[in-house]
């Protein structure tokens, strides 16, 4: 048995993503929001990513932004165009990092492929699967990187826990339960409950889950969803049931109504894996495991930075190292991502502006 998630490893287990793989790679960062910056926090940490440039509509917020992290320039709207504009112009900005809303992802990356940048885009990559296979052609295309930013992906923890399920030491996966939730306050003004902008608990949280799932048992052969909606269409709660013609089945649930414990765990034929500690479903820091009637076994592992290190080394030695796309997040993976959640959508009845063609 092998993970479809360890196939190629970003980084040997010992390694320390802050250690330089190459040449300078000159970064630019679209947007000044909580994530972006918790994201240039950790870029700013590896000795061979430069601050380029950041962009913002707000000249203030793009001024502040560049002056907390040390930007070598930054970009706003205004008369010299949009700050996007301005910074897919700018010669010295070799890639970006994008950290819009989701539903400004598709014509954000689309308009810095076409500026000729390598993109690292926060997840989701685009808001549907068609968005995703248009991107993915255009950077094809371009022969530039692409990649979705799922951290957690890339994280030591994840990665020994693929390598454990797959190894055979607790036997055949059969049975995978992951959860991601927390209470969002009913805000129709916030990105995360805006229709227009993607918002809802699937493209926020599901890819988490689904990690677990996925990477132990590959892509499933049947998925049922049923979920909560909020008056505007957006869904505030979900679970979802997924098959595998091996009988395997795994249960996720994401949540913006109730608090959980962010608990990941991988059940097989001889033992379990689960995820402990503080959001230990996307940033897991401990394992334990159990293997058959042995002593329960606990493996703990580091966190860098707000754990981004490892994505953002990988993106950056792809870079370097001229590839188009991760072998360890290849764009394949978030196309086929995508398309399973358009048809959770479907079940749900949840639809976006960005779907109408």
């Amino acid at each position: 048995m092998t993970s479809p998630f360890i196939a190629v490893p970003a980084l040997p287990a010992d390694a320390d993503p802050r250690e330089a793989t190459g040449r300078p790679v000159r970064w630019g960062v679209v947007a000044t929001g909580s994530i972006a910056a918790t994201v240039t926090a950790d870029l700013a940490l590896l000795p061979d990513a430069v601050l380029q440039a950041v962009s913002s509509r707000d000249a203030g917020r793009a001024q502040a932004f560049a002056e907390q992290f040390g930007f070598a320039s930054w970009y706003a709207d205004g008369d010299g165009g949009t700050g996007l504009d301005q910074l897919l112009a700018d010669p010295e900005v070799e890639a970006v990092y994008v950290a819009t809303p989701h539903a400004q992802h598709a014509a954000v990356v689309r308009a810095a492929l076409t500026a000729g940048k390598h993109v690292l885009c926060e997840k989701p990559l685009t808001i549907n699967a068609r968005e995703a296979r248009e991107v993915a052609e255009l950077a094809r295309d371009r022969g530039l990187f692409l990649m979705e930013a799922v951290w957690t992906r890339f994280l030591p923890a994840f990665q020994r826990a693929m390598a454990i399920a797959a190894s055979g030491e607790i036997g055949t996966v059969q049975w995978v339960a992951a959860e991601v939730g927390f209470p969002a306050p009913a805000d129709p003004t916030a990105r995360i409950w805006a229709r227009a902008d993607g918002g809802g608990s699937l493209l926020d949280l599901a890819v988490y889950p689904l990690l677990w799932a996925w990477g132990t048992l590959g892509r499933p052969a049947e998925v049922t969803a049923v979920g909560t909606l909020n008056g505007e269409g957006v869904d505030a709660q979900a679970a979802l049931s997924l098959q595998w013609p091996t009988c395997a089945q795994a249960q996720l649930t994401t949540s913006l109504l109730a608090r959980s414990p962010h608990t990941a765990l991988v059940c097989g034929t001889d033992g379990w894996i689960r995820t402990t500690g503080e959001h230990a479903v996307y940033r897991p820091t401990r394992l334990d495991v159990q293997a058959g009637e042995g002593p329960l076994r606990t493996e703990e592992f580091p966190l860098i930075g707000s754990g981004y290190p490892w994505e953002l080394r990988e993106a950056t030695r792809c870079i370097q190292a001229g590839l188009t796309e991760s072998p360890t997040m290849p764009v394949a993976d978030t196309v086929a991502t995508m398309e399973l959640l358009d048809g959770v959508r479907r079940q749900l009845g949840v639809s976006y502006p960005n779907d109408e063609v």
